[in-house]
């Protein structure tokens, strides 16, 4: 099994991809909550360079508070992250599947609502 839902995104900027993938986001009901430029964050750290990597933390907060209500600490494993990085000729987009990342928790219930959201998330990431 798959832990992540990837789409290559063949001749656009990485800074386009980020703007499609925000709006993919936004129309299946996810927020971004939180967001990492990882590349920016290993030169200034370790002084190293990488090509861009940036990982955004999505909330689709319907979902959340169904997962919540069901299983208090699962907020351990949210949100729900997508990584947009740079790749030879586009950009790779990948979102974690949330019913990988559930298998640790055994509530049925709970990875029907994963299986929802990976639904979700697999058609922003084919919209983009």
């Amino acid at each position: 099994m798959s832990y992540t839902v990837n789409r290559k995104i063949d001749g656009v900027t990485f800074e386009e991809a980020v703007e499609r993938t925000r709006a993919a986001l936004a129309e299946q009901g996810f927020g971004v909550l939180t967001e990492i430029d990882a590349k920016a964050t290993m030169k200034k750290k370790l002084n190293v360079e990488m090509e861009p990597y940036l990982i955004l933390g999505a909330c689709n907060p319907t979902m959340a508070h169904k997962a919540i209500g069901m299983e208090p600490r699962v907020g351990a494993m949210l949100p729900c992250n997508v990584i947009l990085r740079q790749v030879e000729r586009g950009v790779e987009v990948s979102a974690v599947d949330p019913v990988a990342s559930m298998m640790a928790i055994d509530n049925q219930e709970l990875k029907r609502v994963a299986g929802q959201v990976r639904d979700l998330l697999a058609n922003a990431i084919e919209r983009i």
